[in-house]
């Protein structure tokens, strides 16, 4: 018998039901939540099939909330000796990705890059995209443009069309990296980009059946849905793999009747297994890779980690998300949704000073709670 949580009730057929509280412990597991892991941090990036990334420091963070033992250097260095890369790939955002998945997922996700790229039409309208791709290649690769560098060269080529549209085009069509330092801990620098075949020194993959990506996604997200899948990687049309999949997977079904997945000898702990408290940065895919995110977000503090465009560092407790935090200056704020027990404050705190010893080793930090939204 494979390893199951408890079901709160069964189908008609006998399909588990799973409890969002079921689903989450089953996914703080694999997320390397429920514990830390000895994992280095590459195999956390490989194993968790990239980091969100859109601002520099997230994918530190992140590690630090999952791995025993880590410090930023272990993931700068990986980065300055271009085992790990930052590009676009799931959902038309950054993500930290190692060598080897940005080479074979970045071609997985070009449909969706092709769809993005149909929305600046009109702003291409006269632009050869395969001369523009051939262009931009040659200019990054003679070396690494910023934006803004690669608009004006576009242009000069394309005067009528679109600045903006002409940069997309190229980031769209081409699998396009940002080169150290930017993405350094402790250093800073621009946004500047080549592409991954010549920082890498090697070709990118044909873009794959998406077969074992699915395996890879429920061994980090699962047990999770067609939709699921679909809302992580940015993706459509996913549910013929599942299918072809289906004779080596489990099925289950959530509370409203949503078939999910998973892999048969993946972890499901006890939905009453302790989830000790964790402080994740903005952006977490954890927060991030669900059609349904009541599995970490209770339906009562939906949207409470955004405010406008902006994203909150979220605090987990008891596995859910339970409010939000925030550095500045010294002081560590934390300002809760509700009500944390006496117990629950004290662990938090004390989760927080672990965070500022590994992340600022160096520092003192004051531990508050407070107000972060205003």
């Amino acid at each position: 018998m494979p390893r199951s949580s408890k079901t709160s009730k069964t189908t008609s057929a006998a399909i588990p039901v799973l409890s969002p509280r079921a689903l989450n412990r089953a996914t703080l597991d694999r997320q390397l939540l429920l514990r830390r892991s000895p994992m280095s941090a590459r195999a956390a990036v490989e194993h968790l099939v990239g980091l969100q990334a859109q601002n520099v420091k997230p994918p530190y963070y992140a590690l630090a909330a999952r791995l025993d033992g880590f410090a930023p250097e272990r993931l700068s260095t990986l980065m300055a000796d271009r085992e790990v890369v930052r590009i676009v790939t799931l959902r038309s955002t950054i993500h930290t990705h190692t060598a080897d998945d940005c080479l074979t997922l970045r071609p997985l996700v070009q449909a969706a890059r092709d769809r993005e790229l149909t929305n600046f039409r009109k702003g291409l309208a006269g632009v050869d995209l395969g001369r523009l791709a051939a262009l931009a290649r040659d200019l990054v690769e003679a070396e690494p443009r910023t934006m803004k560098q690669l608009r004006a060269a576009l242009l000069a080529e394309w005067p009528d069309a679109d600045p903006q549209a002409l940069a997309i085009a190229a980031r769209c069509t081409l699998p396009l990296v940002q080169v150290t330092p930017r993405g350094l801990w402790g250093r800073s620098g621009q946004v500047a980009l080549t592409t991954a075949e010549h920082w890498l020194g090697r070709p990118t993959e044909p873009s794959p059946a998406p077969d074992a990506t699915v395996l890879r996604y429920l061994a980090a997200f699962g047990p999770a849905s067609v939709k699921d899948m679909q809302t992580w990687a940015g993706l459509t049309r996913l549910r013929e793999a599942f299918e072809r999949l289906r004779p080596q997977l489990l099925t289950f079904h959530d509370e409203n009747g949503v078939e999910l997945f998973d892999l048969p000898d993946a972890p499901r702990p006890d939905p009453e297994t302790p989830a000790p408290p964790r402080f994740l940065p903005e952006f977490d895919n954890l927060l991030l890779s669900h059609a349904d995110r009541t599995r970490v977000v209770p339906p009562e503090y939906r949207g409470r980690s955004w405010q406008g465009n902006q994203a909150f560092r979220t605090l987990l407790v008891d596995g859910f998300l339970a409010g939000v935090w925030k550095l500045e200056g010294d002081v560590l704020v934390i300002e809760a949704f509700g009500r944390l027990t006496k117990g629950q404050k004290e662990e938090v705190t004390a989760e927080a000073e672990r965070l500022v010893k590994v992340m600022h080793g160096g520092s003192s930090y004051d531990i508050r709670h407070g107000e972060v939204i205003r």
